[in-house]
Parts: structure tokens; sequence; C-alpha cells
């Protein structure tokens, strides 16, 4: 008998919206041999045959994004206005991907008075993609695209927290592209397959770690995007107009605080303190409503799962907690948690020092510029941050120090972000370089064919010694 992974519906945990069939150990080393032998064909298929049939794959999600936004609002309790968002971003990615392919993987030649060299773009083999629940198809298209355009074949696992709509998604490609299913198990005998070139991971440090030792004992090259305890710093002459509290909210509390990119820490000047919890929780007022992720008017739904709606309740008593915008929700029978800011809280508690993945958010006040880039900077988490101040080139000054792989100024929000800004981290936050050019590369290796001047038909053969070769 199959075993079967069953996900309910966090907004109605009683109802269960799908299942899947788990992916046996056995069964993935038969996957990744057949995804081996697709992707030696797939590879001898010209880039523009391979980039229509991504193309094609683009229309087809394109057209099902209604139909596949309300599965995602089901399975995962992100509303439905943000699900559409990561469909669409999801279309736009992967034609943003064929339309720079060519350009990024094209052969590059110099022939000049040193000789000529030949820099080529080859795919790795068979890449295993390891993907988290809060946002399962943008950030497993992050890996798809780029992988299958430069050549590869990918096997993907997603989260069993969120199964279903990715498996659709994969369905509608014409590539070599599979989806297993399963826990740490069915993960370790894809990430330990031998036969694997390439991990390409995004989650948190527990399954980073993992994953990473996994990989590293096969010396199979990986990436590795993980989590982000994103301070937000409001300098002394920022404003708390209202635009700029419902973007910080709303980058707060999007997908009920689960995101990594999230602003997760608030800094704000001692002395304007009071000011801006007034400001916030007005904001809150204006744009927060917890529902049913289907309901009209509904910005923000359940967290993931009951692990995670205890977590955020301890959370809660981290401080002197404000609670947040409109609630229309019933915790006994879906996993929702009222949000809520806590002022002041111990800057050495949980919830201040780790990466809370809930709709609880501290704010703490500091004295000067100083102490608060030193609390900003303070933890492993590097992914981003934000600076905000009535002074663009102030706030660029002070976004340069941050320990961060990525920083707005202004806002701290997805909106607006441009695929040619890189998106990765420092510290231990992840080596990729997701959303731009350098996310293309990632899947490809470089490799050289060099004719040396000395070497070439015609040119004068150096007497053989020591300096004729480099050391190394």
């Amino acid at each position: 008998m199959t075993d079967l992974i069953e996900r309910e519906n966090p907004a109605r945990f009683a109802e269960i919206v799908g299942a899947v069939a788990v992916t046996s150990p056995a069964e993935v080393d038969a996957i990744v041999r057949r995804a081996d032998a697709e992707q030696r064909r797939w590879a001898a298929t010209p880039l523009p045959d391979r980039l229509a049939a991504l193309t094609g794959a683009a229309t087809a999600l394109e057209n099902a994004v209604e139909e596949l936004a309300t599965l995602l609002a089901r399975e995962s309790g992100k509303v439905l206005a943000d699900c559409r968002g990561e469909l669409g971003f999801a279309v736009r990615f992967l034609r943003w991907v064929v339309s720079r392919a060519i350009s990024a993987y094209a052969d590059s030649t110099v022939d000049d008075d040193l000789g000529r060299l030949v820099l080529l773009r080859k795919p790795y083999g068979v890449i295993a993609a390891i993907t988290p629940w809060n946002a399962p198809v943008i950030l497993a298209m992050l890996k798809i695209a780029p992988a299958l355009a430069a050549g590869n074949a990918v096997v993907l696992k997603p989260s069993p927290l969120a199964p279903l709509t990715i498996s659709r998604v994969a369905a509608l490609f014409e590539a070599p592209l599979t989806v297993v299913h399963g826990d740490g198990a069915t993960g370790a005998a894809l990430v330990g397959h031998d036969l694997i070139r390439k991990v390409a991971f995004t989650g948190g440090a527990t399954g980073g770690r993992a994953v990473a030792a996994l990989a590293g004992d096969r010396l199979t090259p990986s990436v590795l995007e993980l989590g982000g305890n994103d301070p937000a710093v409001f300098l002394a002459d920022a404003s708390f107009t209202d635009a700029a509290m419902d973007r910080l909210v709303m980058a707060t509390f999007a997908t009920s605080g689960q995101v990594c990119m999230a602003a997760k820490r608030l800094y704000v000047p001692e002395s304007r303190l009071d000011d801006f919890v007034a400001a916030y929780r007005a904001a809150a007022d204006r744009v927060l409503v917890t529902s049913d992720p289907l309901a009209p008017g509904a910005t923000m739904g359940p967290v993931i799962s009951a692990d995670a709606q205890r977590s955020a309740a301890a959370f809660r008593d981290d401080g002197a907690l404000v609670d947040l915008g409109r609630f229309d929700a019933d915790p006994a029978t879906g996993y929702f948690v009222r949000p809520g800011l806590v002022v002041a809280p111990d800057p050495d508690s949980r919830l201040v020092r780790t990466e809370q993945f809930a709709p609880v958010v501290p704010v703490l006040g500091y004295r000067d510029e100083e102490s608060v880039l030193a609390a900003a900077n303070a933890g492993d988490l590097g992914l981003g941050a934000s600076v905000w101040s009535a002074d663009e080139e102030r706030a660029f000054a002070f976004a340069r120090r941050f320990e961060a792989g990525f920083a707005f100024v202004n806002t701290h929000n997805r909106t607006g972000m441009s695929l040619r800004a890189p998106f990765g981290g420092v510290k231990r936050s992840g080596w990729g370089r997701e959303y731009a050019e350098e996310g293309l590369l990632e899947y490809v290796q470089t490799c050289v064919i060099h004719a040396p001047a000395a070497f070439r038909p015609g040119a004068e053969i150096p007497a053989a010694g020591p300096s004729a070769y480099p050391a190394g």
C-alpha cells in the first residue's frame, strides 16, 4: 500500500485539500537514473528548442493562474491575491529566463597575441532542487527555469506542507523535470545520490546543514538560500507617513510573517518610539485583515501548521503586546494567530534573536546610529535589511554598512523589486544569487579550451623548461 501525504487546509484544518504519494528511496534511485539519461538528450537539444518548451510552459501556467491560485490558497493559507501574485511572478520569471538565456549561456572567445581562449557554458547534469512551503511555486521556479534552460534535468522535492500546486505546475513542462515527495529520508536519498551533480536548496538552517553535509560528503556543488532575521532601521529623520507605514505593515505580515525577507526587527529612535507605535497601529487598522484566505478583503491568513501556531503564540508573550488589525478568524478551527507588535522587548529575547517566521514582530528603541547598526548586524542571518530616511544619500550611506545580501531604502517590500537585482546573503544566509543574471550562471559550469599562441600552427615552439609552465 502506497503511503500518502495528505495536505490539510490551514484555514480549516478539518478539510483535506489533496494528497500525493510518498516517493521511497528506491523510487528516488530509479527516478534519478532516468533523469540522467533524459538529461543527455535534453542537453543535446538546441538551446532555442529548449527555450521554446519553456515558453510553452509559461503560457500554460499563465492560462491556469486563477485555478492554481485557489489551490495554492487552500493548501498554504496564503491569501488569494498573494497566490495570484506568486503565480504571476513565476510566469514573468520563466519568460525572463527565456529572454536572457541565449546571451547568458553563449560561448565567449578571446583571440589575441596570447592565443585563442574559448569559454564554454555547460550544464551540470541532474540538479536536485529542495524547496520550502511558504512560496512553493516561485521558489521552485527560481531553480527550475534556469536549470532547464541551461540543459540540466531537475528532480524537485517540495515541502510536504505544500506539495499540490507545484506538482500541477511541474506537469506543464515538456522537459526533464520530475517531482518526488516525502520527508527527510526522501530528501537524503535524492541529495545523496551519486548521479546528482548539483543541489539547489531554499529553506531553514537545520535543513540547510543536513543538505550541505550530504552534498559535501560527495563533493557535490550546492546553492543554499537560507533564512533572514531582517532589520528595518528608521533613522532620526524618517517620516512615519501613512504610505510608509502601510508598506511596512504588509512587508511584515505578508504570508503571516512566514517570509524569509519579511521585516522581522524594527528599530526606531527612543524619542520617537511612542509615535512610531501609534503610526504602525493605525496602518494595521487600515490594511491588515486576518481571515480565510479566500474571503474578500483578507490580507493575512493562518500560519502553516499547528506547530507554527503554538510557536507564534509563545512569541506573543515576549513583551508588551499590541494587537493589530481586524481579526475575523477562529483559532480553534484554523491555524490563525492574531498579529501583534511587541514593544521594547528584551534585546536578548528569542523574538529578537531568531527568525520568528510568525505574525509577531518586535520594535526596539535606540539611542545612536552606531548602536543600532551593531544591533541590526547582530546574529548569523544576513539576508536582507531596510533603512528609512528623508535623505536618500544618508540612507544609502547607512545601507552600505549593513551585513546583508540586499537592502531596501524607504521600503521593505518585494513590490517593484527588479530582476536585475541579485538576491543573496552574507554570513550564513546563503551563497546563491537568485532573481538575476547570477542565478542563471549557477546552473552552468565554465569550461575552457585554450590554444596558447606559442603552440599554434606556424609559431616557434619554445624549449621545454620550468619557465614554460605555470605553477600549480
